[in-house]
């Protein structure tokens, strides 16, 4: 009978084992859920300010263009303004 009562022993401190890793897993899993909503939230943060950036730059550019544009027809008029005066 000793025999016995030791055997169950053992199969239930091995369940108590079992029971106490489960948790710590679960535990672990939730962890691991947190930190990659975390990661997600910040990863959609960093998408939103590249995308106001390329159009900040996009917007730039097209300002850019237009000022070389101005400068491009001052230039000419310039040259025009030069060729009709008498040297």
């Amino acid at each position: 009978m000793a025999n016995n009562g030791n055997g169950f022993e053992r199969i239930e401190r091995t369940l108590q084992e079992i029971a106490a890793r489960q948790q710590e897993m679960a535990a672990r899993q939730q962890y691991h859920d947190e930190a990659f909503e975390r990661f997600d939230a910040e990863m959609k943060l960093v998408r939103e300010a590249i995308s106001a950036n390329a159009q900040a730059i996009a917007i730039n550019a097209e300002h850019i263009r237009a000022l070389v544009r101005v400068a491009e027809l001052h230039h000419e008029r310039l040259n025009r303004l030069e060729g009709d005066q008498p040297e």
